[in-house]
């Protein structure tokens, strides 16, 4: 009892400081963690207050102290690829991580179909066998809403290399995306894996996101212990994102859409609130940001509800430094779930190898530009159109065409180099022209890289 007393009393005397004294770091930093190439990087963490800390990689050693608050941050010089590095963080205690990349860090986000696995996705026995891949790093964030934010995440698993062991739960979207960026520009990838299907938007967005967007800021609202679920505003960001902010990130690759339908062009307002809100966090005003144009499906309800999400998602390569892959062509429509991953990763990566990484090659198929009435003709032209043709090799499909009446009839289409002339023997004096303006359209225009056009109406409202 005396030896109890004892112990009880000396903890009393000996400052709280020392208590508490390890260093911390949040969990993004851990051996075997991809580090942003190229850019300042934020490292942060906790401490005693006014315990002073020291980060050491690559020859750089930066120092600061813990505030009152106990949290301590610094930023690094930028790093160039290379080598593995160890990187020590000394405060009265030390941690080394080791086995540490420096390359491009990819956040992978969104709905099921970014969620969808390796192993659910085609061939995936093949591709798991396949998948030893020691400069590819996967980071995996449990499914966790959160009604305030939260710095500590909750994880499916720490940053691994990917082997056929790692791969097989990962994003297969992130992975076929991750993988092309890998093998064409030989540098280590990361990929943050932090999606949820069913997602809608508004969770995935932060704060500061919403107020930049006049149409949406009323979206912002505190949120309530016990009156909060998955779908809330800000609720993902708090629980799936706000734990690793600011790491340094490349960009973002996005697949959400399909819970959102039935929205139109509010949707676009929200691709802005989600970008703008996740360039500031991750203080990177021009962070790529790429996403995916959802696939043809059988909803019920509305046939042209999935069309005007395409509308909005077309608007929003409007917003700087964004990219679209069109997937008209990789579809099941009687799966909301297609499972040619590949593919859609694929298209991706053409996007940022062109638009972020400076590669001269075709990223887009053919988005429409503009309309010009001939007679009884509408001519349309493309951006990205060079070398129409049809994909099948038969006619194209799934135009249709409008007089002053506004009623679309099917119309007959030809590729006239690189444009295409829409007309019906029933609309003598035509207005307006659909493309693909159906759920269930798998339209068979694209350009001479075989990438598809994407679906559009010229009676916008």
């Amino acid at each position: 009892m005396k030896r109890l007393n004892w112990l009880l009393l000396l903890s009393l005397l000996i400052p709280a400081s020392a208590l508490h004294a390890d260093v911390k770091l949040p969990q993004i930093f851990a051996d075997h963690m991809v580090l942003q190439r190229d850019r300042e990087l934020a490292v942060w963490g906790w401490a005693d207050a006014g315990e002073d800390v020291t980060v050491s990689v690559a020859g750089q050693t930066v120092s600061t102290q813990a505030n009152d608050a106990g949290k301590w941050s610094l930023k690094l010089k930028p790093l160039k690829a290379g080598d593995p590095l160890s990187l020590t963080v000394k405060g009265k205690n030390e941690i080394v991580l080791n086995d540490v990349l420096v390359g491009d860090v990819w956040i992978c986000s969104g709905q099921s179909n970014m969620e969808w696995s390796v192993a659910a996705s085609d061939s995936p026995q093949e591709e798991i066998a396949a998948a030893n891949h020691p400069n590819i790093r996967l980071f995996h964030i449990k499914k966790t809403p959160k009604a305030v934010p939260s710095e500590e995440l909750v994880l499916e698993s720490s940053w691994q290399a990917c082997t056929p062991e790692s791969i097989p739960r990962f994003s297969a979207v992130g992975y076929f995306f991750g993988r092309k960026l890998n093998q064409e520009l030989g540098v280590p990838i990361g990929l943050i894996n932090t999606s949820w299907g069913g997602t809608r938007i508004e969770p995935w967005t932060p704060p500061i996101g919403f107020d930049s967007v006049e149409a949406v800021k009323d979206l912002d609202q505190p949120l309530e212990e016990g009156k909060f679920n998955q779908q809330s505003p800000t609720a993902l960001y708090n629980g799936m994102v706000y734990g690793f902010v600011p790491f340094g990130v490349k960009g973002a690759i996005w697949y959400q859409g399909e819970s959102n339908r039935g929205e139109g062009m509010l949707y676009y307002e929200k691709m802005k609130a989600l970008i703008n809100g996740w360039r500031t966090v991750f203080e990177n005003p021009e962070m790529p940001f790429l996403f995916v144009q959802l696939a043809p499906f059988t909803y019920n309800g509305s046939e042209t509800a999935l069309p005007e999400i395409w509308e909005a998602q077309t608007a929003a390569l409007s917003i700087p430094n964004t990219g679209m892959a069109v997937t008209t062509d990789i579809t099941n429509l009687k799966d909301i779930h297609p499972r040619n991953k590949q593919d859609v990763g694929y298209r991706l990566a053409l996007w940022a190898l062109a638009k972020s990484y400076g590669k001269d090659i075709v990223y887009s198929g053919p988005l429409y530009k503009s309309m010009k009435v001939e007679g009884n003709k509408i001519r349309l032209s493309f951006d990205y159109a060079d070398g129409l043709k049809t994909a099948d090799g038969k006619e194209l499909t799934w135009f249709s065409i409008a007089g002053e009446d506004g009623e679309f009839v099917e119309a007959k289409a030809t590729i006239d180099d690189d444009t295409v002339v829409v007309w019906s023997d029933s609309v003598s004096s035509p207005k307006q022209v659909r493309f693909g303006w159906h759920q269930l359209a798998e339209p068979n225009l694209v350009n001479g890289a075989g990438l598809p056009a994407s679906p559009f109406r010229t009676d916008k409202p």
